[in-house]
């Protein structure tokens, strides 16, 4: 009898559950269908607008330009990196990840409505024509670009090979615009360039595209050979870089590593989190890294210095990086083109977020920059971008870091202090000496994991 009652009693109970769920499952059913009723009278709404414009429009617009600007507009509302490309710019994606693409060689960004030049890149006719980081491009053949987007004006400035453009550029310390005529060409981007310094060997990585990893390993190949026995270590140049393909950030990384986690991407469920760990095998066997950084590092490039300093196997030396801590998925739409849209944040061995925050290094060296002309190699940061994530781990939002970079070597104050590191001459005193967190247990459990399909673009480049 006692048994029965304890039976009626479990089946009441397991009764009052199941209604309980029953009647939660139908109100979130309702609650989601109500959201869905919602959203569906909204698409109704921009439907109507659409219609609207199409028929009443002063003029007949760009039916095709209207879609196209709607869908962007709803993407970079989330963050400043999420965006749409149509066909023809996601065809222009690929091969510029490929290294190489026509136009004039610049990393542009936009900035209070005119163009903002990041960076010249190397041997290329900017360069050759005097650009500068942080160059104001105002007017383009003529045309004001105030108004424009960054891709119409990005469009403006590309066109057949061997044909010129001029560009009106407001520059810092110069008392007025002047013009800049420049002749567009193939663009071929050499992500790796490599010289011995001495006993030290010099390798400049200035973006990660496909040719990144086989372009370290034989820069690693050939100062090996050159410097034999006197070779002391190496110097990883990644000032400016401002990111690329998050698997060559992973692939470069683990060059220069034995063991242990590289990076972790963490999407808006926890069974979205991935982690990629380093292969046993250290191509440069152990000998000493110094990373320079500045505040043109973004992205892979802070993939790549937060995994050598949370391991310590690099003792990283410059100015804050620019803070970009965001993994951004490609995903093909058909003939349509293609959706760039942030999926995930990445986080470092030891479970940082540098989002919005950058990488500190171990060891800051300012450039001696007149003061007059600080304010143009200043560069704001993912935190000054409107928008922008927000770092998960709380703290200080940080702004600005310089990222002048002199021509010439021997002014090069950052490269000469890592070269002095590395020979000896100087050492890490207590006072430059930051605490460089160890990796987590649980990132050394965890197993190896390929690196998924996704995308971490640079600024536009032209």
């Amino acid at each position: 009898m006692h048994k029965r009652l304890l039976s009626a009693v479990g089946f009441m109970a397991a009764g009052a559950v199941a209604a309980t769920v029953l009647w939660t499952a139908a109100s979130a059913l309702d609650a989601a269908t109500s959201s869905d009723t919602d959203t569906y009278r909204q698409l109704n709404l921009f439907g109507d607008v659409f219609d609207r414009v199409r028929s009443d429009y002063v003029e007949k617009p760009n039916e095709e330009e209207l879609i196209d600007a709607a869908i962007n507009g709803m993407l970079t509302s989330l963050d400043p990196h999420s965006s749409y490309m149509n066909a023809k710019r996601f065809r222009e994606m690929q091969v510029q990840t490929r290294g190489e693409f026509g136009g004039l060689g610049i990393e542009v960004t936009m900035e209070n409505g005119v163009v903002k030049v990041v960076t010249p890149i190397d041997d290329t006719p900017a360069e050759a024509a005097g650009i500068l980081p942080g160059d104001m491009i105002t007017h383009i053949d003529g045309t004001q670009v105030m108004g424009m987007t960054l891709n119409e004006a990005v469009d403006q400035m590309r066109g057949p090979v061997n044909t010129s453009i001029a560009l009106t550029v407001v520059r810092d310390g110069v008392a007025e615009p002047f013009e800049v005529k420049i002749t567009r060409d193939i663009i071929r981007i050499r992500s790796v360039r490599w010289d011995p310094e001495g006993n030290i060997g010099y390798i400049r990585i200035t973006t990660f595209n496909e040719q990144t990893q086989e372009g370290l390993e034989t820069a690693i190949k050939e100062l090996s050979s050159e410097l034999g026995n006197k070779l002391k270590g190496y110097v990883i140049d990644l000032r400016n870089n401002p990111g690329g393909l998050l698997d060559q950030a992973i692939s470069v990384s683990d060059t220069l590593l034995n063991q242990g986690e590289i990076v972790s991407t963490r999407g808006r469920n926890s069974e979205e989190t991935q982690r990629f760990n380093a292969q046993a095998g250290d191509l440069i066997e152990g000998k000493p890294v110094v990373v320079l950084i500045n505040g043109g590092s973004a992205s892979a490039s802070e993939i790549v210095a937060g995994a050598l300093q949370d391991h310590k196997r690099a003792t990283i030396v410059g100015t804050r990086s620019f803070g970009k801590g965001s993994v951004q998925t490609i995903i093909p739409l058909g003939s349509y083109g293609a959706l760039r849209l942030t999926t995930a944040r990445y986080y470092t061995p030891a479970g940082r977020s540098i989002q919005a925050q950058g990488i500190d290094p171990d060891i800051k060296v300012e450039q001696d920059v007149p003061e007059a002309e600080r304010a143009k190699f200043e560069t704001k940061g993912e935190a000054s971008l409107p928008g922008h994530l927000q770092n998960e781990d709380g703290g200080e939002e940080l702004k600005g870091s310089t990222s002048y970079v002199p021509k010439e070597k021997d002014d090069d104050a950052q490269l000469q202090y890592a070269l002095s590191l590395l020979r000896g001459e100087v050492a890490m005193t207590t006072d430059d000496k930051k605490k460089k967190a160890a990796p987590s247990k649980d990132a050394e459990k965890t197993q190896d994991t390929k690196a998924q399909e996704t995308e971490e673009p640079a600024p536009a480049e032209e």
